[in-house]
C-alpha cells in the first residue's frame, strides 16, 4: 500500500519511540533500520526510518535524510515526519535545522513546524521555551548532556543560527485558539517569509490542535508524541494486522551507554536487585578493548540478566572525555557494548535491553538487524520490537536516555513471557 506518513528519525531510540507511538493507532508500522535497498514491495500505513544522524557531521546528517526521503517518495508516502529528541538535542551548528531546510527543499514547502513537545513524558514548549517537568531545558539535567549539554531553553535561539529561513513562533494563546486560528496565524507567517515555526504545547490537547492545523504540510518536524494525533487525523486506525510476539527464551543482556540522569537511577534501581553487573571504563576500553568484559559475560547465566554499563556520572564523564576527547570517549564505549552485543548474542541471548540513543544505534548495526516489528510499549515511547540477528529472532528494547521510570530494566524483561 501507500505509506500516510513516512518517517525520519535522527536516532534509534527516537526511531523505536515514534514507531510505538504510531502504533497505538491500530495501523501497521514498519521500522527500517537506516535507509532501505531497493523499493519496498511490503510498505506499511506508517513507514519509519531510523538513522544515526543526531550527532553526525552536518553534511552527512544531511546526505542521509535526503537519501531517506528519497526511499519514501519513491514508496508513495503522502506526507514527510522529521523526528528528534523531545529536548532537542543539537550541536550549535544542526542538525535539526540543516536537515528540516534539506527536506523541505525536497519536498517544495516553504514553511514546516517544530514541537518537540511530549507532555505524557513531561516536555513542553511554552512561549518558545523548552521545559522538562518544571525545569527550563537549560537547567535540567540536560544541561550536562556528554555530546550535546543543552545551555539554551529557547528554541527560537537554538534553531536560528541553524537554518537560513526566518524563524518565528505559535504561541499558547494561538494554539488555544483552537485549529482554524492556528492555520491562520501559520499562513500569515508564512505569507511574512517566516519558514520554521516553533509550536508551543504543553498539553495532549495541543498537539490534537497543530496536527489539525498542520495536516496538509509536506513536512513536520518535532518529537513523537505530535505524531499520535497525526495519526489518528490520517485515518489509518484499523485492526491491527502486526504479529504475536514470538517467543524468546528468557537468556538476555541489558547494554547502557546513556549517561542522564534518568539511566544513572535505572542502573542503580537494577543492581539494588542483585543482578549480575559490569561497569566500564572508557580509558581502560580505549587501552584494552572490551576483551575482558566478554570473559566475564560469557562466565555469566543469562538467564539473570546481567547489566554491561558505562552510564556515570557528570564528574567521570567529564573526566574521560578529558582524558580521550569528546569524540573518542564515546566511541570507544559504542564499538564496546556493539561487540559485546554479539557477543551475548552468540552465547544465546535473545533479549536485548538498550539505553541510549547512540548506543542503541551502534548495538543495532552490531546485530546486523535491517527491520523490526513494533510490539507493545513498556513505558511511553519504549515498545519491544521484534527483528532477525544471525539467522535468529531477537527482541530489542531500544530506550532513550531519559525515558521510563527507574524500574525500567526489570519491567522490560517482565514484559516478555517466557515460553
Amino acid at each position: 500500500m501507500t505509506p500516510l506518513l513516512g518517517a525520519i528519525a535522527d536516532d534509534f531510540t527516537g526511531a523505536t519511540d515514534l514507531a510505538g507511538l504510531l502504533a497505538r493507532s491500530g495501523a501497521r508500522v514498519s521500522l527500517r533500520i537506516g535507509v532501505p535497498e531497493g523499493p519496498s514491495a511490503d510498505a506499511a500505513p506508517f513507514e519509519v526510518i531510523a538513522l544515526k544522524i543526531r550527532t553526525a557531521p552536518v553534511d552527512k546528517a544531511v546526505a542521509e535524510a535526503r537519501a531517506a526521503l528519497g526511499w519514501l517518495q519513491a514508496a508513495g508516502a503522502r506526507q514527510a515526519f522529521w523526528k528528534y529528541c523531545s529536548t532537542f538535542d543539537s550541536t550549535p551548528r544542526g542538525n535539526i535545522g540543516p536537515v528540516a531546510e534539506a527536506l523541505m527543499q525536497m519536498l517544495g514547502t516553504g514553511q514546516t513546524i517544530y514541537c518537540p513537545a511530549f507532555p505524557e513524558n513531561g516536555r513542553s514548549v511554552y512561549m518558545g521555551n523548552l521545559f522538562v517537568g518544571q525545569q527550563p531545558l537549560a537547567e535540567s539535567p540536560m544541561k550536562d548532556h556528554p555530546l550535546t549539554p543543552m545551555r539554551d531553553s529557547n528554541l527560537m535561539r537554538l534553531l536560528a543560527p541553524q537554518v537560513a529561513g526566518r524563524v518565528g513562533l505559535a504561541d499558547r494563546p494561538t494554539v488555544a485558539r483552537g485549529s482554524a486560528a492556528l492555520a491562520g496565524a501559520l499562513a500569515k507567517m508564512a505569507d511574512e517569509g517566516v519558514a520554521h515555526v516553533i509550536a508551543d504545547a504543553v498539553e495532549d490537547a495541543d498537539l490534537e490542535v497543530i496536527a489539525e492545523a498542520c495536516r496538509n504540510f509536506a513536512l513536520l518536524t518535532g518529537g513523537s508524541a505530535l505524531a499520535l494525533p497525526l495519526a489518528r487525523q490520517l485515518g489509518a486506525a484499523r485492526a491491527a494486522d502486526r504479529p504475536a510476539p514470538p517467543r524468546l527464551s528468557n537468556a538476555a543482556v541489558v547494554l547502557s551507554g546513556s549517561c542522564s540522569a534518568m539511566t544513572r537511577a535505572q542502573v542503580a534501581a537494577y543492581r539494588k536487585l542483585g543482578r549480575p553487573a559490569l561497569s566500564l571504563d572508557p580509558v581502560t576500553l580505549d587501552r584494552e578493548g572490551p576483551e575482558s568484559a566478554a570473559k566475564w559475560l560469557a562466565g555469566q547465566d543469562l538467564a539473570a540478566a546481567p547489566l554491561i554499563y558505562a552510564t556515570a556520572e557528570p564528574e567521570a564523564v567529564a573526566a574521560a572525555q578529558k582524558a580521550l576527547g569528546r569524540d573518542r570517549a564515546g566511541a570507544v564505549v559504542e564499538a564496546a557494548l556493539a561487540s559485546l552485543a554479539q557477543t551475548a548474542r552468540d552465547l544465546g541471548a535473545r533479549r536485548f535491553v538498550v539505553a541510549g540513543g547512540e548506543t542503541s544505534g551502534a548495538v543495532t548495526g552490531a546485530l546486523g538487524v535491517a527491520r523490526l516489528d513494533i510490539g507493545a510499549e513498556i513505558a511511553p515511547g519504549v515498545p519491544w520490537c521484534f527483528g532477525t540477528s544471525a539467522g535468529e529472532t531477537v527482541a530489542l528494547a531500544l530506550k532513550s536516555g531519559n525515558f521510563g521510570g527507574e524500574a525500567f530494566f526489570s519491567e522490560a524483561l517482565a514484559a516478555l513471557e517466557a515460553p
